[in-house]
């Protein structure tokens, strides 16, 4: 039998390569030991920040993982191929968080869901983020109906609409509270787009925040105040510069860039502010730019943040 700490060990093995290349092994996982003596597991599956499909991170995703129950957050182009990457279950995901309606956040909502009862998915899943989530589970499983019917007819399968519940927030609060886990939500500011949300899990042995897309606010530094991990996008200015330059909209892009997202500066000052012990960084922007190393974006948090500062990278375990 697979002992719980083997595969701890092989999943550290395995994402050794890219962990001493960035400098974060040990600072993420310091042992496979380590890893297996925490309950509450957290899974980066997709880093990369932006719609467009990356040839160096894949697209934002991750992972609570509490006595082999999956939470899964942000559901980017891929998810179900990176669950399967990282050695997790697609039928033992029991809730499904979605930050807000941006299309690298949400693409794979619904596959995630049909391909997880294309395996082994037999219980209920409880899905929550912004409306219109209701409308789109019920358009995602009409678009795939002749699929579906013909699995159950096949297969033997169960009906799938049934396995997925669907909740729509408004307002940050608690969530939902199982016998695992606590989570909580935050409206962060991400404009256009509202209402979005920030999460904070609060696990039987430590507590996670993962930021969702947002500029600096009050409300995340609250919703993370003294978390044990916070989850945070990040964008490179001077890099973004460069990236945008040919674009013909370039100024209105910035702006909206500068708005709506958080600055590597902006990042480190605001988990001091929160008092947050381990800052990890994700959704990279820009998340295709192989000349972006793991010390430029250390070096340019580090001065902002004096705690343990994780660079994420796909499948890393933390």
């Amino acid at each position: 039998m697979d002992a719980p700490a083997n595969r701890s060990r092989r999943r550290l093995l395995a994402a050794a390569p890219y962990a001493l290349a960035a400098g974060a092994l040990p600072l993420a996982t310091a042992s496979a030991s380590a890893i297996a003596r925490k309950r509450t597991r957290l899974i980066l599956l997709g880093t990369a920040g932006g719609p467009t499909p990356k040839a160096l991170r894949a697209a934002p995703a991750n992972a609570v993982v509490v006595d082999g129950t999956v939470y899964v957050i942000d559901c980017g182009n891929g998810v179900a191929r990176q669950l399967a990457l990282a050695g997790v279950s697609p039928g033992a995901i029991r809730h499904v968080f979605l930050s807000h309606h941006h299309s690298d956040h949400n693409a794979d909502y619904g596959n995630l869901l049909w391909l997880a009862w294309a395996a082994d998915l037999r219980r209920p899943v409880d899905t929550w983020g912004p409306p219109p989530l209701k409308r789109m589970t019920r358009q995602f499983l009409a678009m795939n109906d002749a699929d579906i019917r013909t699995r159950i007819a096949d297969e033997g399968r169960p009906p799938l609409a049934p396995l997925i519940r669907a909740h729509e927030l408004r307002q940050g609060g608690e969530v939902m509270r199982d016998e695992r886990v606590r989570v909580t939500a935050a409206l962060v500011e991400h404009p256009p787009v509202a209402p979005a949300f920030a999460y904070r899990f609060d696990g039987p042995d430590r507590s996670i925040v993962f930021s969702g897309d947002t500029r600096p606010c009050p409300a995340l530094v609250e919703l993370a105040r003294g978390a044990d991990v916070l989850v945070h996008e990040v964008m490179y200015l001077p890099a973004l510069e460069r990236l945008i330059a040919s674009e013909p909209n370039a100024q209105r892009l910035r702006q909206h860039l500068l708005d709506s997202h958080t600055t590597t500066e902006q990042v480190g000052r605001l988990a001091t502010e929160a008092g947050v012990k381990t800052l990890v960084l994700s959704h990279f922007v820009p998340g295709g730019d192989a000349s972006l190393t793991d010390a430029v974006w250390r070096e340019a948090v580090a001065p902002h943040f004096k705690g343990e500062l994780i660079v994420g990278r796909d499948l890393l375990e933390v």
